[in-house]
């Protein structure tokens, strides 16, 4: 559509707009909430973390081809992934808005390599901002062009149809008021493909809408591997000062309780500021502790900031927060969670004081939504409040889910819509916060399908001693512990910290299989990355490692389990079930420790095979599982592998 001289000029007031408005976002990221004169541009805080994409259609078990990305700005180049409409996927905290503002970072200032260089007009809306609007136009001139008097709502409409490249950003579907209902408004619209259909689209959430259609990709957020946190740490804490750097991640990772959290970025990055400013950053021995640390640091730097009578005042409100815990309690403990609450409202719940704290603090965060009372171009907003990070949301209501399992042994109305593997944080708090209340939520949990593990792990937050968990670690270690690709994030994550545990601790680990969970190895060497973006490091007393799936693996791909296998010092079997692989591996790639510890390496596809260590051939085996020359032989090993395969056929 051409546009007139007059719609020319106000083209050019739109850019000009959005350009402004995006840059006063994505130059006030604040790594640390607390410190609110501390801001930095996004392209100096920005770091990759790990990026994967579903490249072929849904297969078998309805799972797709899962493969990882050197950079996001393969997500809109790589020829494999290309499609109108991309689902961009991530847990809390794992940078998925931070992405967006780099893309408008890019596209307002010509960045030359990124795939945003030659889009005409980019729209990026903060869908959790929009309440009741349904007009994607409405939005943009409400949300993005609020401060542009010269063009209107229908002069949008018109010129950004007259535009040959048009890329729509929606970010957190997951907060979007209209999410999953039966309105027929424009995000959905768009998502369906009945509106914009030619326009690319972006759509970052937690979860998946229910209104997808088949041509939209998907690619997920993996969080931060060793490689992301050390560009982190150069990047926006030290600039590149190689001993501070080696500091920072000394004072981190002493502290063993924080690998786990330290993949969630934002998690990570308050934690690499915190060991900078902090000489003396203490050894954590549970999240609860870790996390009480943290509030503490929040209250200490407003004392510091107000030098005067009111150190007493900041106390009391650090120590007594009942309202905040009931209103975060009640939020999450609803069929439909509540992350957002009107300002007017929340204030008057917590008290004035405790209110204007928590905003000062960082720890509540307030932002216009468009009010319901808004009528055609009279467009009203209404201050709502959130938490920092739903961590922070999980941390107060834990406060209160301890207070009401005081006074009650009838669980089941507390807990009615309390997932512990959507909130496991907030059981972990609960346990670590009250023993007497944790002992009510591990027997709880121990009657969950998968609780029993996560059980262990709320064990070690109420008491901060392995000790205590040691007869349940050798317990689970003695058999097979399985690992499947349909489990949730929760139970793969609480299996994998329970492994690392049995390793640190030396105990013996029989049998670790992982079934269908893609696993691959990171640059390092040190850490198997398993499909869902956890990871696996070296465990020295695992015995014997299987892995199912059946794709190809190639020689490169085999050389790295290989090698990463050997490192666990006291394996004796690697077994590969249902992988189509490579007739031989080079010889030089086979680690000298297996050939010395005579570990055996299996193939089980279409024929039992063995890997021949001198050689580097796999080698049809014998009726006993013996190469040929071979006498020794762990007839249990070869029986137990024979019926998984067995099993597998009839899968």
């Amino acid at each position: 559509m051409e546009l007139t001289p007059d719609l020319q000029e106000k083209k050019q007031f739109l850019i000009a707009g959005l350009k402004r408005t995006y840059k006063g976002q994505y130059d006030a990221i604040q790594p640390l909430p607390y410190i609110k004169d501390r801001l930095y541009c996004v392209d100096k805080v920005f770091v990759e973390g790990g990026v994967e994409v579903c490249l072929a259609p849904e297969l078998t078990r309805g799972i797709g081809s899962w493969e990882r990305l050197e950079s996001y700005k393969s997500i809109y180049t790589d020829f494999r992934f290309k499609s109108k409409r991309r689902i961009i996927r991530g847990e809390p905290g794992y940078g998925k808005s931070t992405l967006t503002l780099q893309l408008a970072y890019d596209w307002c200032n010509n960045v030359s390599d990124s795939p945003m260089n030659n889009v005409e007009i980019l729209i990026l809306l903060r869908l959790r901002q929009l309440g009741s609007v349904k007009s994607l136009y409405r939005a943009i001139k409400s949300f993005l062009l609020f401060h542009e008097p010269r063009v209107s709502k229908h002069e949008i409409e018109k010129i950004i149809h007259s535009c040959s490249s048009v890329h729509i950003i929606l970010d957190g579907y997951d907060e979007y008021p209209g999410r999953d209902s039966n309105d027929n408004d424009d995000v959905h619209r768009i998502i369906n493909m009945e509106l914009f259909a030619d326009s690319d689209v972006s759509l970052t959430t937690r979860y998946l809408p229910g209104c997808l259609r088949k041509e939209t990709k998907r690619a997920k957020l993996t969080g931060f591997d060793d490689k992301a946190r050390d560009e982190y740490i150069r990047k926006a804490v030290v600039s590149n000062n190689d001993e501070a750097v080696e500091e920072i991640k000394q004072r981190l990772y002493e502290n063993s309780i924080l690998a786990d959290l330290c993949q969630v970025p934002l998690i990570f990055v308050m934690s690499a500021h915190m060991a900078h400013d902090q000489r003396d950053l203490m050894k954590f021995k549970s999240v609860t502790q870790f996390f009480k640390h943290m509030i503490r640091c929040f209250y200490d730097h407003l004392k510091q900031k107000f030098k005067d009578n009111r150190s007493n005042e900041f106390y009391l409100h650090e120590m007594e927060h009942r309202d905040l815990d009931k209103i975060a309690f009640e939020g999450l403990n609803k069929k439909n969670q509540q992350l957002s609450w009107i300002k007017t409202g929340f204030r008057q719940r917590v008290g004035p004081e405790s209110y204007d704290q928590y905003i000062l603090i960082g720890i509540l965060v307030e932002e216009d939504v468009v009010s319901d009372d808004s009528t055609g171009d009279n467009v009203l907003f209404t201050m709502m409040v959130r938490f920092y990070h739903k961590l922070f949301c999980e941390w107060y209501a834990a406060h209160h889910l301890v207070t009401l399992l005081k006074n009650t042994h009838d669980l089941s109305d507390i807990l009615r819509f309390l997932d512990p593997f959507d909130l496991q944080y907030l059981f972990r708090f609960a346990c670590g916060l009250d023993p007497d209340a944790g002992k009510k939520l591990i027997n709880h949990l121990k009657r969950l399908r998968g609780g029993d593990k996560f059980a262990i792990l709320c064990i070690l937050e109420q008491t901060g001693d392995v000790n205590d968990i040691m007869d349940s670690v050798k317990e689970l270690c003695s058999r097979d512990v399985i690992i499947w690709e349909g489990d949730s994030a929760l139970l793969q994550r609480s299996t994998t910290q329970l492994l690392e545990i049995a390793s640190k601790n030396h105990i013996p680990i029989y049998r670790v299989d992982l079934e269908y969970c893609s696993p691959r190895v990171d640059e390092s060497g040190l850490n198997l990355i398993l499909e869902s973006g956890l990871s696996l490091s070296i465990l020295s007393s695992l015995q014997k490692l299987q892995i199912w799936d059946d794709r190809r693996l190639t020689n490169e791909e085999l050389a790295a389990i290989v090698s990463y296998s050997s490192q666990c010092t006291s394996l004796k079997e690697l077994t590969f079930v249902g992988y189509h692989m490579p007739d031989t591996i080079p010889v030089g790639s086979i680690p000298s420790s297996l050939k010395s510890r005579h570990v055996k390496v299996w193939n089980f596809s279409s024929v039992y095979r063995r890997l021949n260590l001198q050689t580097g051939q796999w080698q049809t085996c014998d009726g006993g599982g013996n190469l040929p020359g071979e006498e020794e032989f762990d007839e249990e090993s070869y029986q137990f592998s024979l019926a998984n395969f067995n099993r597998a056929k009839l899968k």
